[in-house]
């Protein structure tokens, strides 16, 4: 009797491997949870969000560079859903201004000579070569200067920062006036800025200019459509923006009568 009772306690457990297993299991639901969420989070909006309040500091004179590692922690992802106003003449946010511009666009977008998105800069009006300028040419056809009146009314009294970038594709110019796609890009942003300064009075200390040349396209450059959505002029109304707009700033000579 003796013996057997010693044998059993000293009798091995085989289950004790569950204990391991549950544990893995735990953590690979956890991992897997991880994962789903962050799927969910429309990462654009934040980096929008965070472009818009690194510029607020920036203009207030809080930082003179880059946002430093960890301000933003913890920042509610309600932010993503709710975007806040900013603080500008007319008080009005980003999307908002989205919303208005589509009312007062609404046959160019639909024949796709104007396309709007929101990038972690801004939003961005962008003005595409079919509706706006002839093939390897700066001036702007008669009818793009109605659109492009437009869109400066709804703009010019809140005075916004603004950059117009000029785009084309990867097809090498053949011209006499332009050397190259850096010359052609650049003159276009020009061609528009000079517009909006000299018929919209808007500020030229609020208004960059930049070329791009065929180096930051839309779409692939391999197919003739998306060679005509590469060939645009970009007006990108900066997010972080904080100087008090003109109010009631009206154009030099209306254009859209």
């Amino acid at each position: 009797m003796s013996r057997r009772r010693r044998t059993d306690d000293h009798r091995v457990s085989h289950e004790r491997w569950l204990i391991s297993y549950a544990d893995f299991i735990t953590l690979l639901f956890a991992f897997f949870v991880v994962l789903y969420a962050s799927t969910n989070i429309d990462h654009k909006k934040i980096q929008a969000i965070a472009a818009a309040i690194q510029n607020a500091f920036r203009s207030l004179g809080v930082f003179s560079g880059p946002i430093p590692p960890g301000a933003l922690e913890g920042m509610d992802t309600k932010l993503a859903k709710d975007p806040p106003k900013l603080p500008n003449g007319g008080g009005v946010n980003i999307e908002e201004l989205r919303v208005e511009l589509e009312k007062v666009l609404g046959q160019q977008l639909l024949k796709h000579e104007v396309d709007m998105r929101m990038e972690p800069d801004g939003l961005v009006v962008s003005l595409r070569e079919v509706g706006f300028f002839k093939s390897g040419d700066t001036l702007l056809l008669p009818g793009a200067k109605q659109t492009l009146g437009r869109i400066a009314e709804v703009l010019a009294a809140r005075g916004y920062e603004m950059r117009v970038e000029g785009h084309t594709d990867n097809v090498p110019i053949r011209s006499s006036r332009f050397k190259s796609n850096w010359e052609l890009s650049t003159a276009r942003a020009t061609e528009v800025v000079a517009f909006l300064i000299d018929q919209y009075n808007f500020d030229p200390k609020h208004v960059a200019v930049a070329g791009y040349s065929e180096y930051r396209p839309v779409a692939s450059n391999r197919n003739e459509e998306g060679r005509r959505m590469n060939r645009r002029v970009d007006l990108v109304v900066v997010s972080g923006y904080l100087r008090q707009g003109p109010a009631g700033v009206k154009p030099v000579e209306s254009i859209t009568k």
